[in-house]
């Protein structure tokens, strides 16, 4: 009995840990569903600036700007909280390979699991938390952007890259300076268009509202995937102790069963022996 009483409590504490799974993966999912709301607009954002670039490079091709022989610096989103599988792993990995190939001399990171996996052997110059929630992606973004002014201003100007994971598909480098280095998808024009500001002065401008909404962009793609991610991790774990539940109670079952007919087999000896003894 003492056996099946242990196989029961363990079925317990299993139950009660499938229930708080079960709770993380459906705030995780909540999540995905709020920030789906705020991904396809920034990306709208930022496909139209570069659109627009393209089509002012395409009548100014001499405006194109040049990465510059500046110090580079690399940005890696990645996550506050864990529960998402490889999600940090992976961008380690493609940092590593990216520092053993073609290094960048400054490094910037977002989130304290990514944090915690990152080799020594690479530099950090800044480590930032993460946003957990939507409602936070503001705050942090303000943060990396503080960041890199301070950084900039210290350094001479260069590439600037943010590793992140999108919202489908493996994570990636973005280049953020220099910026609308894409070849242009349209011929030139034959007549220059009409601008209501310098050439010059409105790819500058337009710039400085690609950085803004590019970042905006990898970092609210970055926590979506991170909570599909976390929704996909915490599915196989909850199935897994599904799982491992359903056996125990098929073990507790079975022990529950011994038990009883060991117990009848009792009842039938003392039946039997007391049948057996000496009638009037």
């Amino acid at each position: 009995m003492t056996r099946r009483h242990d196989l029961e409590r363990h079925r317990h504490s299993l139950g009660e840990i499938r229930s708080i799974l079960n709770s993380m993966k459906t705030l995780a999912y909540l999540e995905t569903r709020k920030l789906a709301r705020r991904t396809a607009p920034q990306q709208g954002l930022v496909a139209h600036i570069v659109d627009s670039a393209q089509q002012l490079l395409a009548a100014w091709p001499q405006l194109l700007p040049d990465a510059g022989p500046g110090e580079s610096i690399g940005i890696v989103i990645g996550s506050e909280r864990g529960f998402c599988g490889d999600f940090n792993r992976s961008l380690v990995d493609l940092a590593v390979a990216r520092q053993r190939a073609a290094p960048l001399q400054h490094w910037v990171l977002v989130g304290r699991r990514l944090q915690s996996l990152w080799p020594d052997a690479v530099a950090v110059d800044a480590a930032l938390d993460g946003a957990s929630v939507a409602e936070e992606l503001e705050a942090v973004r303000d943060a990396v952007v503080a960041t890199l002014g301070r950084l900039r201003a210290r350094l001479a100007p260069g590439p600037l890259q943010v590793l992140s994971h999108p919202v489908a598909g493996a994570p990636h480098w973005t280049t953020l300076l220099p910026p609308f280095q894409e070849p242009a998808p349209v011929a030139p024009p034959r007549e220059a268009p009409l601008l209501q500001l310098p050439p010059q002065h409105l790819l500058l401008e337009l710039t400085d509202q690609y950085l803004f909404a590019a970042l905006n962009a990898c970092m609210a793609d970055a926590l979506m995937a991170e909570s599909h991610q976390r929704v996909m991790h915490l599915e196989r774990a909850t199935q897994h102790l599904e799982t491992q539940w359903q056996e125990l109670g098929r073990r507790a079952n079975t022990l529950r069963q011994e038990e009883i007919i060991e117990e009848i087999e009792v009842i039938l000896l003392s039946a039997g022996a007391g049948d057996s003894g000496p009638h009037p």
